[in-house]
């Protein structure tokens, strides 16, 4: 209660911890610091005087101790609070062999840690003779009275405990302190209560701020003692607040020691260490007041918690500007049996996160079905990144995927760019025509699968993402291993989950639907309205057609029609005759048995060489009717070992390539 009051009046709180020689010294000045101090004094020393000294210390109701010699240093190793020392001056010694010159010539001198050499000349100038001993423990101090006493000399002058000692033995004793000397250790007392008052409302702001915090939070003082932490932080160490406020911060996991910090005054960032089975993000800060380092800062981020937040930003940043899917099981028109059999398949690979690959002719909605499975996933509110395999060069393709850091290579972007694997992180990454890689790329991509983790060109240090992959291919990935020009343990990675996308040619009844949609969709955007005597007449001719490039060639072709329907634009149908049908959509009145022959092609190459024969070697014709892209057409010229010039099948057919 009296501490409470002596807080409230402003007065600091002190505590007079000695044998009872220097306390009845103290207690003949304590009336002298009413008004500035309210001072306790109490006759103990060393672990008795530590058990007082942390009972006050844990209830917060003292600012400093005061204590000399031995006991002093004892406390001031064992107690986060300050402790001031009083000590003993010439002028004290020489007082003290005054007094004791008066009782015998012959006078003893035990001194804390260390004898004083300038006694032999006060020892000459006093005409006494003088014994001098050093202690540094009760038990030594006892020892040396007793040497002393066996020696003859009558009088012993030194520190309470010596004091206490020489009373043993039925020596004289003389205390070696002066009031001059106690009052000089209230006032270091007093001091030492103020700062540590401004210390203590530093540091209970300070938990204030820490108790905000969700990270494990503490800090230490120069001495390493904790003095402040928040409650994460206590479970952590598995104490309560009271207990570990002012232990050494080394006592615990010495992962977390704050010592070299200390020393050293750099900060540290980003270290991964383990504690309590479980991994953290660790931060040391020091802490500097003009200039020193007066103490440091002990942040843990629980590593799981990071994750989190770095999976949600990444989402958040996704959500404003990363690419999504577009399309669902809805937008796959259509209800013949094997559209519906290729649907269903795909709900039951959207259920899972495995590896999917669809494979089908150019044209039949690969990407789409990719979309949809997207969509029906746990993963369908995270990114959909799409790339097509065919349409970049090996080096360009290897930096989208894998992202490059600042300085990788000539014109690389100033700090870098992630590439579509991180893009896609937590979602889904579409690799469309995955057969087209080159095999070199292929390695790096199935290190990437296996790993879940990329490395950026000119990068070192791996990236963990965690990215769905949906592959397709139009092409017999089979044939394309026994080539030597795909990986087969490439192709077992992604060969897991299999959809073969039907082509239009077996869905003869969605050919009526999607030539339906494409029509009124197309024509709405021209500003027209779809006539259905027109679309009466055109229908024999959809339905009679291969549709070699499948779904895709359907859609550009109903984007041909609609702007033939649409006239000039004024929302009236234009008249149009089976001649000028005939010769703006060539492809509805070719022979239908060609056009069975080519759609049912099971040799690449000798389908390849059908079609260019029936274009003249014209290359756009024939990479638009086999429904790829003239690179993917040029890849595989250069494979079959046609390189561009006019190669054996250019001679055989008499055709020389555009």
């Amino acid at each position: 209660m009296q501490g409470r009051m002596a807080e409230a009046d402003g007065r600091i709180r002190l505590c007079f911890l000695s044998y009872r020689h220097l306390s009845r010294l103290a207690r003949s000045v304590i009336e002298e610091y009413e008004d500035r101090a309210e001072i306790e004094v109490i006759d103990e020393s060393f672990e008795a005087a530590l058990a007082i000294a942390r009972a006050r210390e844990r209830s917060g109701s003292i600012d400093a101790f005061i204590s000399a010699g031995a006991n002093a240093s004892f406390l001031r190793g064992s107690l986060a609070t300050p402790v001031a020392v009083i000590k003993v001056t010439g002028y004290d010694t020489l007082l003290a062999m005054l007094k004791a010159r008066e009782i015998t010539k012959r006078v003893a001198v035990v001194n804390y840690r260390q004898t004083v050499p300038e006694l032999d000349q006060v020892r000459d100038l006093l005409r006494i003779e003088v014994a001098q001993k050093a202690y540094r423990t009760p038990g030594e101090a006892q020892e040396a009275v007793r040497e002393l006493a066996a020696q003859g000399y009558p009088v012993v002058i030194g520190s309470s405990i010596v004091c206490e000692s020489a009373e043993r033995e039925g020596l004289a004793s003389i205390l070696s302190y002066s009031l001059s000397s106690v009052r000089q250790g209230i006032d270091d007392a007093l001091e030492l209560g103020r700062v540590a008052r401004l210390e203590a409302a530093r540091y209970a702001q300070l938990n204030g701020v820490l108790q905000s915090l969700d990270e494990a939070v503490l800090a230490v003082d120069r001495h390493h003692r904790i003095v402040a932490l928040n409650t994460p932080m206590e479970r952590l160490l598995g104490g309560s607040r009271p207990e570990l406020l002012g232990e050494r911060l080394d006592s615990y996991d010495q992962e977390l020691s704050l010592l070299d910090t200390l020393e050293s005054g750099q900060p540290e960032r980003g270290r991964v260490i383990r504690v309590a089975r479980r991994d953290w993000i660790l931060g040391r800060t020091p802490i500097r007041e003009r200039g020193q380092i007066t103490g440091a800062v002990l942040t843990l981020h629980d590593a799981r918690s990071i994750r989190e937040a770095d999976t949600s930003l990444r989402t958040q940043k996704r959500r404003e500007k990363s690419p999504t899917a577009r399309y669902s099981f809805a937008d796959l028109k259509g209800s013949s049996p094997a559209l519906l059999r290729a649907r269903d398949t795909a709900r039951r690979f959207a259920a899972t996160d495995i590896t999917v690959l669809l494979s089908g002719e150019s044209g039949t909605g690969k990407e789409l079905f990719a979309q949809a499975i997207h969509s029906a996933s746990r993963r369908a509110d995270r990114p959909f990144v799409a790339v097509n395999c065919s349409a970049f060069p090996e080096t360009l393709l290897e930096s989208e995927l894998f992202g490059y850091e600042e300085g990788a290579f000539s014109g690389s972007r100033r700090g870098g760019k992630p590439g579509l694997f991180e893009a896609a992180h937590t979602g889904t990454l579409f690799l469309d025509e995955i057969g087209d890689m080159a095999p070199a790329l292929q390695t790096r991509l199935l290190r990437a699968l296996q790993e879940r983790e990329v490395v950026r060109l000119g990068g070192v240090a791996p990236i963990p993402v965690d990215v769905r992959i949906i592959a397709a291919t139009h092409q017999p990935l089979d044939i394309l291993i026994q080539e030597r020009r795909f990986r087969s343990d490439l192709y077992y990675r992604i060969n897991i989950l299999r959809l073969q996308i039907p082509p239009l040619r077996e869905r003869a009844e969605d050919v009526e639907e999607l030539a339906r949609t494409f029509l009124v969709r197309c024509l709405r955007r021209l500003g027209s309205e779809l006539d259905e005597g027109a679309f009466a007449a055109l229908l024999p001719r959809f339905l009679a057609y291969g549709w070699p490039g499948n779904v895709r060639e359907l859609e550009n072709m109903c984007e041909r029609l609609a702007v033939l329907l649409a006239g000039g634009g004024d929302g009236e149908i234009a008249a149009f005759s089976p001649e000028v049908l005939a010769q703006d959509c060539p492809e509805l009145f070719a022979p239908a048995e060609r056009d069975h022959q080519i759609a049912h092609a099971g040799d690449w190459r000798e389908r390849l060489d059908q079609v260019l024969a029936e274009t003249g070697g014209h290359r756009q014709e024939t990479a638009r009717r086999l429904g790829i892209s003239r690179a993917t057409l040029w890849r595989h010229l250069q494979a079959m070992g046609r390189d561009g010039t006019e190669s054996e099948t250019f001679h055989e057919t008499g055709l020389v390539a555009p």
